[in-house]
């Protein structure tokens, strides 16, 4: 677990350079002074700029990353497509090979890792990508139902689903950026009547609620969407594997287990990691806070703006999403039946 939150906080310290680089040469070429967009008067053109480039720069960054950092945060042992060992990785390669063949992608990347009953699709496209799956996952699932989980995460790459849900988060992030600023503006100036050059606490204050709040109606947006794109590769599955019953099979016995409340412990143990990447983001990202604040020309360095400015990039990083489409496939034990035979180690 320590080794994925120093991923993370890597991952989003190069964020933070990117984002650096990219709104510093916004303001070089285009001439747009982020520091007085929500000055005494708003700026709409500033503000929506910034917006954007806040709203897809975590985004689409975290998508070209997130290959990487995959194969890095969970141990991922590649596997050559060209020259898989017998047994096991020859077993896997056919699989994704025909599949992708029928699926009418490029061969991807073929992965094993050590863990829970998992498996998942990453890259930034289909000529990128790789699927991964899990010790786990093929030790309790019979060949069929393997075959549909690979089929399923093959599914995802035709789609483009890491792509389309990255856009998707991209815009979702600029439109609460922008008007839960707009919103705060009006808040700071017209009702608490700030009448200084720089945003005041109403201003910081109305941003991180409707941050808050907006970025909560964001999420469900593109928590329907991620919804959907399931339900979309399971449909592909069943048309790759031509027979739908090897994926029915597999979400009856992920059901089943649901049903008797009887999640595997590692699971768990994945939420509660979750909790502490979200604190890394967080601190990761007030150190991003503070290279804007000591760089913005326009900007004194006080606690209220450094607090103002820090209550932003909490919510980026709570909102901000990774791009590796993955879907848990935990079942009751029913071997695969292939001798596990790895040439890495895995």
């Amino acid at each position: 677990m320590f080794k994925r939150i120093g991923l993370l906080v890597l991952a989003n310290l190069a964020v933070f350079i990117m984002l650096s680089v990219i709104l510093t040469v916004v303001q070089m070429v285009f001439g747009v002074n982020f520091g007085t967009m929500a000055g005494s008067s708003l700026n709409l053109s500033a503000l929506f700029i910034f917006s954007m480039v806040v709203g897809f720069s975590g985004s689409i960054i975290s998508l070209l990353m997130s290959k990487q950092m995959a194969k890095m945060s969970m141990g991922v042992q590649m596997i050559d497509t060209n020259n898989p060992q017998p047994g096991l990785e020859a077993y896997l390669v056919g699989v994704v090979r025909h599949e992708a063949e029928r699926a009418g992608i490029p061969m991807p990347e073929v992965g094993i890792y050590e863990g829970e009953p998992n498996a998942f699709a990453t890259g930034a496209s289909a000529s990128s990508a790789m699927v991964a799956v899990s010790t786990g996952l093929l030790n309790i699932m019979n060949r069929d139902e393997v075959e549909a989980v690979l089929a399923h995460e093959i599914s995802h790459v035709k789609n483009g689903d890491m792509v389309t849900q990255t856009l998707l988060q991209g815009v979702m992030n600029t439109f609460v950026v922008f008007f839960s600023r707009i919103i705060g503006w009006v808040v700071d100036r017209q009702i608490l009547r700030n009448e200084d050059d720089a945003p005041g606490v109403g201003y910081y204050v109305t941003s991180l609620v409707l941050d808050i709040c907006l970025g909560f109606l964001a999420g469900m947006v593109v928590a329907y969407f991620s919804r959907w794109r399931e339900y979309h590769a399971d449909a592909g599955a069943a048309e790759i594997m031509q027979s739908n019953q090897p994926m029915i099979n597999a979400l009856r016995r992920l059901g089943g287990m649901e049903a008797q409340n009887e999640l595997p412990g590692a699971v768990n143990k994945e939420n509660d990691s979750k909790v502490f990447f979200k604190f890394c983001m967080i601190f990761s990202f007030f150190f991003q806070n503070l290279y804007f604040t000591l760089s913005s020309e326009n900007y004194s360095i006080t606690s209220q703006k450094l607090s103002g400015k820090l209550m932003f990039f909490i919510f980026f990083a709570l909102l901000n999403n990774g791009a590796m489409s993955s879907a848990s496939k935990p079942a009751m034990p029913q071997p695969i039946g292939v001798t596990r035979k790895c040439s890495s180690g895995c």
